[in-house]
């Protein structure tokens, strides 16, 4: 079962196939907070504090608590057995680090693209950007407290998501809950992907 061995692990490197998994969305919407949940190494994260300047450019509007901010990427590590890695890229989620998406997408093999009810429209270039470029991907939702909550087929309907694509809830500060969310990713690439294949379209 996917997941089933949490722990590091020696293995010829050779002989390790490591797949790609993006976690992108909008600002504020818990990429960081997942990568860590699942991570089973200390996550290499690019996080600075939000400055005034910085500030007066991003929408603080429902994570007004928010204090720092990802500037490059996010890096994580599953080890699913000896010979199969999955490496978690976070992406940056304002619009004026996207230069980094398209180094972050190379080679990937799926994303999620977490979204948030109270700040739905920060998904859509997410969904645009995965669906431009035929990366498989699902949308998980990131149930805040006080948020409104809506049926998997409403937020389908407002992102105008294909009915392909798989729409989770998730609390991404449970590691579970994290975990379900990329079985259902890797799930969703076994069942869209040609069997043994490697990504390795340019973004």
């Amino acid at each position: 079962m996917v997941f089933a061995n949490f722990d590091p692990v020696t293995a010829d490197i050779d002989a390790v196939q490591v797949i790609k998994l993006l976690i992108a969305g909008g600002f504020g919407v818990g990429k960081t907070t997942l990568v860590t949940a699942v991570s089973e190494i200390t996550p290499l994260r690019t996080e600075e504090r939000l400055s005034e300047l910085g500030a007066a450019v991003d929408d603080l509007t429902g994570v007004e608590g928010k204090t720092t901010t990802t500037v490059a990427l996010d890096f994580g590590r599953i080890t699913i057995n000896p010979q199969v890695m999955v490496y978690l890229f976070g992406t940056p989620g304002q619009d004026r680090f996207w230069f980094m998406w398209k180094e972050l997408s190379l080679g990937a093999f799926g994303a999620v693209v977490l979204a948030d009810t109270r700040r739905l429209e920060d998904s859509f270039a997410a969904v645009d950007y995965f669906e431009s470029r035929k990366i498989p991907f699902i949308v998980a939702v990131n149930c805040f407290a006080g948020a409104d909550i809506y049926e998997a087929d409403e937020v389908r309907a407002a992102l105008d998501l294909p009915s392909h694509v798989p729409v989770v809830f998730c609390d991404v500060r449970n590691r579970q809950s994290a975990k379900d969310v990329l079985v259902h990713l890797l799930e969703h690439i076994a069942t869209t992907s040609p069997a043994g294949s490697h990504r390795t379209s340019t973004p």
